[in-house]
């Protein structure tokens, strides 16, 4: 399957996950679809409230929540600080804690490597999408590089159907796209760099520029690869 098709198939996946348990059958076919050892997407909203849903093993679930380790775990002292994708060798292992914490998550069955992609939704909510494995850094370093882009609209995508699936969340109404941000935000949501996309649509990158601008902002997108997944969750554009 090529890796275009193979972006759409995950996502009208996610997209028919009407319930919390369709969420975390989308996660373990993730973790099938990616090869790797585990999936895992985690929200805490502004009240302090935490949903989750992945394949990590549930000993170590129930060993976390036990030991609060939110408050020292660095991924997520990590990630609260960016709004970038974070490999979590970047990240501050430094003190006595985090480390014994790393080490105790080896022990449950988690990998050496990890990488996590921030999100932040309305409200003060705040999400993780992390992809977790064991393998030497070469090999993580070039899976990131492969699939970095789709990792991040998945779990923008993925974020947006959990919001959907939040009982007291009321549906945003999407404002509609002009014909021109639909034609650019779907040849960069099929992998056009932009200098592909203003030559496709005979423009300059300039006016480019100015499209996907209006279109981030209404969809209330912090940058374009969100505007991008933000379309495709509320069907303004296919693919």
């Amino acid at each position: 399957m090529g890796k275009t098709l193979q972006l759409e198939f995950i996502l009208e996946s996610l997209e028919q996950a009407d319930t919390l348990a369709g969420l975390q059958a989308a996660a373990e076919a993730l973790k099938c679809r990616f090869a790797v050892d585990h999936i895992a997407y985690t929200w805490v909203d502004s009240a302090g409230d935490q949903f989750g849903c992945g394949t990590y093993p549930r000993a170590w679930l129930q060993r976390y929540l036990e030991q609060n380790y939110l408050r020292i775990d660095p991924v997520v002292i990590g990630c609260f600080q960016r709004f970038q994708p974070v490999d979590w060798k970047q990240l501050d292992w430094s003190s006595k804690a985090a480390r014994a914490f790393q080490l105790e998550t080896l022990e449950y069955g988690l990998g050496n490597q990890g990488y996590s992609i921030p999100v932040r939704g309305p409200s003060g909510q705040f999400a993780l999408f992390t992809v977790n494995h064991s393998c030497d850094d070469d090999s993580w370093a070039a899976f990131a590089r492969e699939y970095r882009r789709d990792l991040i609209l998945i779990a923008h995508f993925l974020n947006e159907k959990a919001l959907e699936l939040e009982p007291e969340r009321t549906r945003e109404i999407a404002q509609p796209l002009s014909p021109r941000e639909v034609d650019a935000m779907t040849l960069l949501a099929i992998g056009y760099s932009r200098a592909q996309v203003a030559a496709s649509l005979s423009i300059s990158e300039h006016t480019l520029r100015v499209y996907i601008e209006s279109a981030r902002f209404k969809l209330g997108a912090l940058n374009t690869t969100h505007a991008v997944a933000r379309a495709l969750s509320q069907g303004l554009i296919v693919v």
